[in-house]
């Protein structure tokens, strides 16, 4: 597909905002990069426009943050959001981190990780406030559908959103990252699905330092999985304990067939929105649903089509809107 790339470079005032003109017919179909400056920081990212982009109406949006060591062109081809939002309608935002190198090595300032983003406080938030007042700008967006989800370090940056910004991210689809924050106070209750393996040989499930990064000294002290949905299932109101809904089996005689997927939810919650977890066996640290993402099984472990993250963050997203 043709991407077309619109430059933008303007100096952000304190707030972060930035001024671009107003584009009334909307962003055309397909992939767009734009650029802002923020914070002195010259950002990047890309916006997948489906058909329905066409008829210029408000559609909503997805935030989808790539993993440490990533980048946003790497995450949007193994990540199969744009086909979903091509049948369903809505805006993927693919923001690029930040890094020593170029389009390289991005890492997101997650709160309490990850690497130069949040060693050198990059403020990540702000920038992604900015991205959106400038997307909206620039093509119709539902403001009420604004979600978030990513992948390893972006998962933990779509749980900052969610707990520093709850009044624009109407939820969020946590994968293969736990909550890392210092500071937890939401100003309300937040829709949370979390996609988790817990044989993730790198993103540590049941917490603990993991492994160095390939080629690298730098490693992460993970946070329990467990305790970041805790802090959000008491955020919510929820139930103590929790409801399986689902389980799924991988395919006879494929690779994942020792795969396992159980959905968990906290609900009823008091606060109206759910909290939900699709807990897998033996899969690894790869995107569920891709037959890659980005690194090899060696270093990842195995990949799995157990579950399609793609589809159950549109599917469980979807469900809910800002009030």
């Amino acid at each position: 597909m043709k991407r077309s790339v619109l430059f933008l470079l303007v100096t952000a005032c304190a707030a972060g905002s930035s001024e671009t003109p107003v584009q009334r017919r909307g962003l055309a179909p397909g992939d767009h990069t734009l650029r802002l400056r923020h914070g002195g920081i010259l950002r990047e990212w890309i916006v997948h426009v489906p058909p329905a982009g066409a008829r210029a109406e408000p559609l909503p949006v997805m935030l989808a943050f790539h993993g440490g060591g990533g980048n946003a062109a790497g995450f949007r081809d193994y990540a199969g959001l744009d086909d979903v939002a091509d049948s369903a309608s809505f805006l993927v935002v693919y923001p690029d981190g930040t890094g020593p190198l170029r389009g390289r090595l991005l890492s997101w300032n997650a709160g309490g990780c990850c690497g130069p983003a949040m060693q050198r406080n990059v403020d990540d938030v702000g920038f992604v406030i900015a991205l959106l007042a400038d997307l909206a700008r620039r093509t119709p967006v539902d403001q009420r559908r604004v979600y978030a989800t990513g992948h390893s370090n972006g998962s933990m940056m779509a749980y900052r959103l969610a707990a520093e910004q709850a009044d624009r991210i109407a939820a969020i689809v946590a994968v293969a990252g736990a909550m890392k924050l210092d500071r937890f106070a939401p100003s309300r209750a937040v829709p949370l699905l979390h996609i988790h393996s817990v044989d993730d040989p790198r993103a540590l499930y049941e917490g603990g330092i993991g492994p160095p990064f390939p080629g690298t000294d730098s490693r992460v002290d993970h946070e329990p999985v467990q305790d970041g949905l805790d802090q959000w299932i008491r955020n919510n109101r929820c139930s103590a304990r929790p409801t399986e809904l689902e389980t799924r089996r991988g395919r006879p005689g494929a690779r994942d067939a020792s795969h396992t997927a159980v959905k968990l939810t906290w609900t009823p919650c008091a606060s109206g929105v759910d909290v939900v977890h699709w807990r897998l066996t033996v899969a690894g640290h790869g995107w569920p649903g891709a037959p890659t993402s980005g690194a090899p099984e060696t270093i990842i472990g195995p990949a799995t089509t157990v579950v399609h993250a793609a589809r159950e963050a549109w599917a469980f997203a979807s469900r809910h809107a800002l009030r």
